[in-house]
């Protein structure tokens, strides 16, 4: 019993330190800096709630989905469409590789969301920020970020 609750820990302890995770205003700078601030019509904070809501700030994140495609990154960038894994069929319409956009300098998934964002539904495409973010007050996101 000791031992399995011994061997969670640490499978916890492992799964947590394998996460990247980037601070709120940092992302925000990096976001502006970028020239997201205002592209196609989303805000900073729209770009930092889907950005909480896809992957809670981590850019490492991957998640498989049931019909076999996964989701990459801080804004959980689809395989199916957006970028190729290898793994299965893709479109790969942002022309990246999928590891590409675990980088933690983030400019390929920068690139590719603004792909996503200038096409039909804009951020649409992600179910999440159509239930957490869209038409919602959003200031907060921002707040006590100094972006300089």
């Amino acid at each position: 019993m000791t031992g399995a609750l011994l061997m969670s820990l640490v499978s916890c302890l492992i799964a947590i330190s394998q996460a990247s995770l980037i601070n709120r205003c940092d992302l925000a700078r990096v976001l502006r800096k970028e020239d997201l601030d205002g592209f196609e019509g989303y805000s900073l904070n729209d770009w930092l709630c889907l950005a909480f809501v896809e992957s809670n700030f981590n850019i490492s994140k991957v998640n498989e989905n049931a019909d076999g495609s996964f989701d990459y990154g801080i804004f959980q960038i689809n395989s199916h469409y957006w970028c190729n894994d290898y793994r299965s069929h893709s479109e790969n319409i942002c022309h990246e590789d999928c590891q590409d956009l675990l980088s933690p300098n983030l400019l390929s998934t920068i690139s590719c969301a603004k792909k996503i964002v200038s096409g039909a539904g804009g951020m649409k495409n992600w179910v999440a920020w159509r239930l957490h973010c869209a038409g919602r007050p959003l200031s907060y996101w921002m707040t006590g970020c100094f972006l300089g």
